[in-house]
């Protein structure tokens, strides 16, 4: 599930509505606003069923309620909306207000997906590579990463990149993975970009190159935390020692001018 877009979603109304912008105090007495949304929600309006699954789903505005946001998420997903499917799939997939049933999540994963939904392209093929609720497929888990990839998808350009470095689903081929991890990369994808630093620094694919391995894993550090940001900035450190004072200037300089690009 991609709780950035819900939330993305749920605070955009707010901003279009601010009237409604108070939290219910009574569970069994909902605000004007609540009780105006499930009226719109129960004549069928599929925005108003996902909102108010979400603001059950989060608690906002309301009592938080897994099986009443389920309830309206389900109610959407059956009349078509990608969002709701997507997250029916989430909800079926982590046991978020059901019980957990991997192949109910692909069932609304691929609905999602059939309609262009990045995310449930890339969940559905994390799904066939994990052998969660289907069986096992990485060729397939390809083809729906690739959908999703092709569509601009950070996460699943970095995901097919390592898909081609380790030949899961396709024949390994290093020039693909670096294409898809340098697709990723550069939008900011911190893990793609440590992955070229050390495809910079190894050489083996690409031709050797120190300045742009530490301008990678130094964006790579910069753009992360946890164990990716200390193992970014670890590998920056070494391979420095192996620079002259120009070529570590001219890396630093190519970081701080380096700019995410928009998916194309």
């Amino acid at each position: 599930m991609n709780f950035h877009r819900i939330l993305l979603l749920i605070v955009m109304l707010i901003l279009i509505y601010p009237d409604r912008a108070a939290p219910q105090q009574n569970k069994q007495e909902p605000s004007a606003a609540i009780a105006a949304l499930i009226k719109a929600a129960e004549l069928g309006d599929t925005k108003s069923q996902f909102v108010l699954g979400s603001y059950y789903y989060f608690g906002i505005r309301v009592f938080q309620d897994y099986a009443e946001a389920m309830k309206w998420y389900r109610k959407a997903a059956d009349q078509g909306d990608a969002m709701a499917q997507l997250t029916m799939g989430g909800m079926y997939a982590n046991g978020t207000g059901v019980a957990q049933d991997y192949a109910e999540a692909v069932k609304w994963y691929r609905k999602a997906a059939d309609q262009r939904d990045t995310d449930a392209q890339y969940n559905l093929g994390a799904m066939y590579a994990n052998g969660k609720g289907v069986v096992q497929d990485y060729a397939e888990a390809v083809k729906w990463y690739r959908k999703a990839a092709d569509q601009g998808d950070a996460k699943a350009q970095y995901t097919m990149g390592a898909m081609y470095a380790n030949g899961k689903g396709v024949v390994q081929d290093h020039a693909e993975a670096v294409k898809w991890y340098r697709k990723a990369a550069d939008q900011g994808d911190a893990k793609a970009q440590y992955n070229l630093g050390a495809i910079y620094a190894d050489g083996t694919s690409v031709t050797q190159d120190y300045i742009l391995a530490h301008m990678w894993w130094s964006l790579s550090a910069a753009g992360s935390e946890g164990q990716v940001q200390k193992m970014a900035a670890k590998e920056r450190d070494k391979v420095a020692k192996e620079m002259t004072p120009q070529q570590i200037a001219e890396a630093q300089r190519l970081s701080r001018r380096w700019k995410p690009k928009k998916a194309k």
